[in-house]
């Protein structure tokens, strides 16, 4: 029998549910299965798969309810073959979008185990390994490992010696600047540079091919001063190119840092403080971009760099377009070094007089015997080192190179540790691409100026 006033509370309680769902407990009564029936229904009744596994909970009422799905950042690999990592560099990229979150770098892919190798070699023989560390700048590796041995030996170098050094020295630094330069520029999208550049660096090729016949790996810098004297006329076609490479260094400015785009491919990518760059160990243009003043050849005079007068360029920003301008800035600061050596190169010997550490002339051996004896026993035996310990550093075209070398009284170095300009650089690269675009990391790498034969040695 209805009940009016009952059915009006109700309505008026349940007036605002949209939907009053009854389910069948309420609609019918309970049924009792017997247990023949029930056995049929034993065992799974949702037989999943991999499909339903990975995106739907499976409750065991018949329902099927889909959960929540989450985004996984998408992980690559850039290199160890791509074109524009500068060697065998494996970066691992962890992507949000386009975004990077995480830069991880691996390294050994080169690994050539110098240090080792050098161990077992005399010191004339190790200047080949030198060479090939940062095979962009050979000439600067070179003077870098002389050094250290003469501090060994406790032995100085004639001041012509010193000059002519100095010489290679600067002119393997416009070698890297024009290669690194222009490098970038190709990365960001300009090739025109890339061959202006290219012609530059093979004039200078050909000056070292002048200079001790070979073109890339010299080994012409040796410990006590250098293998040969330069040839007539060298200085003056030095004085020559160098006229012409500024005219160069001007069209790339041009066209390249007065240009908006490549403003904008550079500005504010990979900003490096003070502060982090000096926790890291960043040298060179990696650390004086972020405003640090920072330069052996001042620092540490060392080959009479005294002696000449020049600037070390500083930024303020400290971002890949800094770098790119202060290395433009230091290939005119090397041209105004060159230029005072062309106009003081002194006279005299070109090694010390040393007949047990240099080797003699050849006109020398055709006429003595003692002279022919000292050859052979340096080809064959080597100089004998006294014991002792030293590091030697230089400021060479992508920072400070360091040797770190223990004598034990013979002709070979009992322990040789290489303070590589690349490494530490590369190793700051998980922190300089965090937050950066995919598309900026190929910039990064290009500014960073690395060689992976001066990283994995």
């Amino acid at each position: 029998m209805w009940n009016p006033k009952l059915v009006s509370s109700l309505f008026h309680k349940l007036k605002h549910v949209r939907c009053i769902r009854t389910f069948s407990p309420l609609q019918a009564k309970r049924w009792h299965p017997d247990p023949r029936f029930v056995e049929q229904f034993s065992g799974v009744a949702v037989y999943t798969n991999e499909a339903i596994d990975k995106y739907y909970k499976v409750i065991w009422d018949s329902r099927v309810k889909s959960i929540e799905r989450k985004l996984q950042n998408m992980v690559i690999n850039f290199g160890p073959q791509h074109p524009a990592a500068h060697g065998v560099l494996r970066l691992i990229l962890e992507l949000d979008g386009e975004t990077v979150v995480r830069a991880d770098p691996h390294i050994g892919f080169l690994h050539r185990a110098t240090e080792k190798l050098m161990e077992h070699k005399h010191y004339n023989q190790n200047l080949p390994y030198v060479d090939r560390l940062d095979y962009v700048s050979t000439l600067a590796n070179e003077q870098t490992f002389a050094l250290a041995v003469e501090n060994l030996l406790n032995i100085d170098v004639p001041p012509r010696a010193k000059a002519i050094r100095v010489l290679c020295s600067e002119l393997s630094r416009i070698a890297n600047h024009l290669l690194n330069v222009s490098g970038t520029i190709l990365d960001a999208g300009g090739i025109t540079p890339f061959f202006w550049m290219c012609e530059e660096r093979e004039k200078i090729y050909e000056l070292s091919e002048r200079l001790c016949g070979a073109r890339i790996h010299c080994a012409y810098v040796r410990p006590g001063g250098v293998s040969q004297d330069i040839p007539i006329g060298y200085l003056d076609d030095i004085n020559e190119f160098l006229s012409k490479l500024g005219e160069r260094l001007d069209e790339t400015e041009d066209i390249s840092t007065g240009g908006r785009l490549y403003y904008a491919r550079t500005a504010g990518i990979g900003v490096v403080e003070a502060h982090k760059a000096l926790y890291h160990g960043f040298s060179g243009p990696m650390l004086r971009c972020s405003g640090v003043k920072w330069d052996l050849r001042i620092a540490f005079p060392y080959d009479n760099y005294d002696m000449y007068d020049f600037d070390v360029p500083v930024g303020s920003f400290g971002d890949s377009y800094d770098r790119h301008l202060l290395r433009l800035a230091e290939i005119r600061q090397s041209i105004r070094i060159i230029n005072q050596v062309i106009d003081t190169m002194p006279e005299g010997e070109i090694r010390t007089d040393d007949s047990k550490v240099s080797f003699p002339l050849r006109s020398e051996m055709k006429m003595s015997m003692e002279a022919l004896i000292h050859h052979f026993k340096l080809c064959t035996e080597g100089f004998v080192v006294p014991p002792g310990v030293t590091y030697t550093a230089t400021e060479c075209p992508k920072g400070e190179l360091g040797f770190y070398m223990v004598a034990d009284g013979t002709s070979k170095p009992y322990r040789v540790g290489i303070r590589s300009c690349s490494y530490n650089h590369l190793s700051g690269l998980s922190f300089l691409a965090k937050g950066g675009m995919l598309a900026d990391i190929a910039i990064l790498v290009a500014t960073i100026d690395i060689v992976f034969g001066d990283i994995d040695r």
